[in-house]
């Protein structure tokens, strides 16, 4: 096994002084891709002390000179996506082509937030006086931690290191323990940056954990599950940390009586098998009006039957491994406990090593009969299973995916306007998608209502996620105010 790969320090490569490390592993093949450290306290401050120290000159660096250096992180990333996309490919178990599509993705983000930012800086406010001038600038926090999980491990760490780089903060970015190599690659696109700007170490836990208690950390920027969530909201409250939490749902799917079933069919399938159902905005609860509900369910079936499950690499395969043994054992589980619940298992729901493969592979499985209130429509089901509930009319349908205490995202399919802006206002989801789901647009904000999370990413909220306002007021004539003391000069009154 090779030597871990160095981290990414103060515009360097440099050793850690951790001397612990975890062997990477491709879940598909279950072969080594590489080692990587478990960075300790020392490791963490080293990162916080460089990104300290450069964040005041990277402030005063104009916006339009930051605009180009993101615009060259994008070019660097591009001219590496083949590297980048396989390597991803290899150690996510996302197959080749959803690897490629995300590299661009990355990269269209530097260059989205390179141009948003260098436009936006505050405010024009009217005055409420005469020879007063009122403005707002809007200010970096400082240091961010970006912390991102292993489903989509560079893109969502561009979408916390782009928009907080053109608000003037710097950053000590930890990527997810299970794949981290993919983002020690990427740190080779930040060497045009000035040292220190961008800062990357890896490790679990106890080190996500060591960089969200340091001192120096202004802002903790988040995704990953509701429990972690939970636990970072908690340690940085203690020092009054200010935190931009994405966490995880149970995303509902309305599949209304005049949907077009050749779109629906595979639109639902593909919203929740997506990188093998690992998607925080996966339509996890799938909810058919009853007069379509028979049909759409047949066709699911057959159409499901056709996808192929196999090595991510291989261009024909459409759905690949699990992250992990762990990961693979809670889907088993979590499906056991639905049928026993009373859902039906229509297809799939077992373990399987397709190609001969030893990896961590789930069949696409189906749920038919699903309860509303069980498991798959109140807890986080991380794999590729499509669970489906049957509402009575459009009424029922609307009432159950609003019944929930998460609000990441929901999907509908109809035609009918006043039925699809009607559901828009009564289920409660950051992002709403109307007949074409779960695709983004970097001008619009992303994030979480209810037990989703805490403020947004992407779009120009993004970047103001990553900033603060000031306000100041001006008065360009000096003089003595009539409202002042003495009150004795003042009548009450007048």
């Amino acid at each position: 096994m090779p030597d871990p790969m160095p981290l990414f320090v103060a515009g360097r490569r440099r050793p850690a002084r951790s001397r612990v490390t975890r062997t990477i592993v491709n879940p598909a093949t279950l072969e080594p891709l590489g080692t990587a450290i478990d960075c300790n306290h020392e490791d963490v401050d080293a990162a916080v002390t460089a990104a300290a120290a450069a964040q005041p000159a990277w402030w005063r660096i104009p916006g339009a000179d930051k605009a180009r250096m993101l615009h060259e992180v994008a070019t660097r990333i591009r001219a590496r996506q083949r590297d980048l996309s396989t390597l991803m490919a290899r150690e996510t178990g996302k197959p080749l082509i959803e690897a490629v599509d995300c590299i661009e993705w990355v990269a269209a983000c530097f260059d989205y937030y390179a141009e948003v930012g260098r436009q936006s800086f505050g405010n024009s406010i009217p005055p409420v006086a005469p020879h007063q001038v009122n403005f707002t600038i809007k200010e970096p926090f400082g240091v961010v931690a970006a912390i991102v999980p292993f489903n989509f491990p560079l893109l969502l760490m561009a979408w916390k290191v782009a928009p907080a780089l053109m608000a003037g903060n710097t950053l000590v970015c930890k990527p997810p323990h299970q794949n981290p190599l993919s983002n020690l690659l990427l740190a080779d696109c930040y060497e045009g940056l000035p040292p220190g700007v961008v800062n990357v170490v890896t490790g679990g836990p106890e080190t996500g954990g060591a960089l969200v208690r340091h001192p120096a950390v202004d802002l903790i920027a988040f995704t990953g599950s509701v429990a972690a969530g939970r636990k970072i909201a908690s340690l940085a409250g203690e020092s009054l940390k200010k935190v931009n939490l994405e966490l995880g749902s149970i995303d509902p799917f309305i599949v209304f009586e005049d949907a077009d079933l050749d779109v629906a069919v595979p639109g639902v399938a593909w919203a929740r098998l997506l990188n093998a159902g690992q998607v925080c905005t996966s339509s996890k609860r799938i909810y058919l009006v009853e007069s379509i509900a028979a049909e759409f369910s047949r066709r699911l079936l057959d159409y499901v039957a056709g996808l192929r499950l196999g090595d991510p690499m291989d261009p024909t395969v459409d759905i690949g491994p699990l992250i992990s043994a762990e990961a693979l054992a809670l889907v088993e589980g979590q499906v056991a406990t639905a049928v026993q619940e009373g859902a039906t298992l229509a297809r799939g729901g077992r373990r399987v090593s397709p190609d001969g493969l030893k990896g961590y592979f789930y069949q696409p499985t189906v749920l038919t009969g699903v309860a509303h209130g069980s498991l798959p429509t109140r807890e986080e089901v991380f794999g590729p299973v499509l669970s489906l509930t049957v509402a009575r009319d459009a009424d029922e349908a609307i009432r159950l995916a609003n019944d929930s205490r998460f609000g990441l995202g929901a999907c509908i399919y109809t035609n009918n306007l006043e039925l699809a802006m009607r559901a828009m206002h009564e289920i409660k989801a950051g992002t709403f998608w109307i007949n074409d789901p779960l695709s983004d647009n970097d001008a619009a904000p992303f994030g979480g209502m209810r037990m989703s999370g805490i403020g947004r990413e992407l779009g120009e909220e993004g970047l103001d996620a990553f900033r603060e306002p000031k306000h100041v007021h001006l008065d360009y004539k000096m003089e003595r105010k009539g409202y002042w003391f003495p009150y004795r000069d003042r009548p009450v009154g007048h």
